[in-house]
């Protein structure tokens, strides 16, 4: 029998619809986790809140389906027109509402109820149409199966090249555009088990829709790009979106910010104020660094600052993301910021996850630099642990020393409190330091000695004679200044040591003050 005119042509074309919508439905879930982690924070949370409010969405309009007995083909086609649509506009409509409204997380979690009601749809109505076609035991597995297997399938697509090459902009139409097609593929293919009264219904469909698609497709990045820079005081000349994070660079006059998932990393007015303080004091301690490892920093300013003591005859670089290596090391803005450092033949550039090239690695270090994003998701709280700090230890050398950026010891205390307590768990001799820094308030660091304890380390920090190298800001009363604390007004005794089994870093981080930065 011709394939065309088997029997078996319909339960075909219904599979192959259902393995598309599988791998459309999972990435949905993934775009609507994303935009909720990136416009309200909290990466766990979003996600998790997200997929179980979609997952019970679904569960929802699985049992929505048991209510529809006629015209099961035509509400199958129905709903993926409508999926196209919402899924099209999803990213598209939370930046423009984001505009004017604060509050945005009804508009997201909205998007995620209805297009999981939808989901849940599908397989029961694809299901009932197939049971003509196959015993209910083949029926059930090859239409779980189909479902699942493009799931898989949207994973890999929203992981590897979705979310890096088309972002949030692109991705939605694309997987929009699959749930449009596989409307067309069903209505075409199955078009003589339509009702003819419904055939023009859904030719009318079929045109608007894809109009919509369309237009919404080719004003989706300016509208976008509106959408973001409402969230910048300055105007954006570089944005990326990563497999790892959001890369944005505003310029205000000719200053240039740099802007990791919106946190302010450094502007290029005061950085010098910023990464001094990162280097130099560890450095003059070490006093004649020879191997230094900077984790994080791919922008390239604290390389541009080791770079200063001609004693140091390495620097290995370990950032995980490739994209802002690369910023670092061929974006004319900041080769002119971090001074081509690196270019420079000391340097060796690694892009890997930070706590698993420790791990792996048989090398040594005279300083370790650390200059990580702050500890705001569950994923950068793992590089601040008591695990991880007890790594840095074991690739120092006698008497080494590290230094890790560690947030604002005021506007989030007991997470500066919690990284202080947890380096000195490690092994370490400590020391907190703290600057103002002019775009950022004020910013501090820990300062951990493998060879000496929290006393002596102060004591050292204050007498030593700094290197005979060109500073921006730091001299002997700076010394003295960013040293220098008042009374605690939070107690260490109040805060936990931050491990890979109880991280309580980034919650400490989120409940800090920053809504008066």
């Amino acid at each position: 029998m011709n394939f065309l005119t088997s029997k078996r042509y319909p339960s075909q074309i219904l599979k192959i619809a259902l393995f598309a919508t599988g791998l459309s439905g999972i990435v949905a879930e993934y775009i609507l986790s994303t935009l909720a982690t990136y416009f309200i924070g909290d990466s766990v949370k979003q996600w998790t809140l997200i997929l179980s409010v979609m997952l019970f969405s679904m569960g929802l309009g699985s049992r929505v389906s048991q209510y529809f007995e006629k015209n099961l083909l035509e509400k199958f086609i129905l709903c993926e027109f409508l999926l196209s649509i919402l899924v099209s506009f999803c990213a598209l409509a939370t930046y423009t509402f984001a505009i004017y409204i604060d509050w945005i997380e009804p508009i997201i979690y909205s998007f995620s109820i209805v297009i999981g009601m939808l989901i849940g749809l599908e397989i029961p109505l694809v299901t009932r149409l197939n049971d003509q076609y196959e015993d209910l035991r083949l029926n059930i597995s090859s239409v779980m199966e189909k479902d699942y297997f493009g799931s898989l399938v949207g994973g890999v697509f929203f992981a590897y090249v979705g979310l890096p090459y088309l972002g949030l902009t692109y991705t939605p139409f694309i997987l929009g555009s699959i749930n449009f097609l596989v409307a067309v593929l069903v209505y075409i293919q199955l078009e003589n088990m339509i009702e003819t009264s419904q055939k023009k219904l859904f030719q009318i469909l079929l045109v608007a829709t894809f109009t919509l698609i369309t237009a919404g497709l080719f004003a989706a990045n300016p509208i976008i790009l509106y959408g973001e820079q409402q969230r910048y005081r300055d105007k954006i000349v570089f944005e990326q979106q990563t497999q790892y994070q959001k890369i944005v660079v505003t310029q205000y006059k000719n200053h240039y910010a740099l802007y990791l998932s919106t946190h302010l990393q450094f502007n290029s007015f005061d950085e010098w104020l910023y990464h001094e303080p990162l280097v130099h004091p560890l450095l003059n301690l070490v006093r004649h660094p020879q191997d230094v490892l900077i984790l994080g920093g791919g922008d390239g300013c604290a390389v541009r600052e080791v770079l200063k003591y001609e004693t140091v005859k390495s620097i290995t670089l370990v950032d995980l993301d490739p994209a802002m290596t690369d910023l670092g090391k061929n974006n004319p803005i900041f080769r002119e910021i971090n001074q081509d450092a690196l270019h420079n033949k000391k340097v060796k550039i690694y892009n890997k996850d930070a706590f698993n090239f420790l791990a792996d690695s048989l090398s040594f270090y005279d300083a370790i630099i650390i200059d990580f994003p702050d500890p705001k998701t569950i994923e950068l709280n793992r590089l601040y642990t008591l695990e991880f700090y007890k790594l840095c230890y074991q690739h120092l050398r006698p008497q080494g020393f590290l230094i890790t950026q560690a947030g604002s010891p005021y506007f989030a205390t007991r997470a500066f409190k919690s990284i202080e307590k947890t380096i000195a768990s490690a092994g370490f001799g400590t020391l907190p330091l703290h600057n103002q820094v002019i775009t950022m308030g004020q910013w501090g660091y820990v300062i951990g000695a493998k060879g000496l304890n929290s006393q002596n380390l102060k004591t050292a920090l204050r007498q030593m004679p700094l290197a005979p190298i060109e500073y921006r800001w730091l001299n002997r009363e700076a010394l003295l200044h960013i040293s220098a604390f008042g009374k605690d007004f939070v107690p260490s005794d109040e805060v936990e040591i931050n491990t890979l089994h109880n991280p309580v870093l980034y919650k400490y981080y989120n409940a800090g003050n920053w809504d008066m930065y």
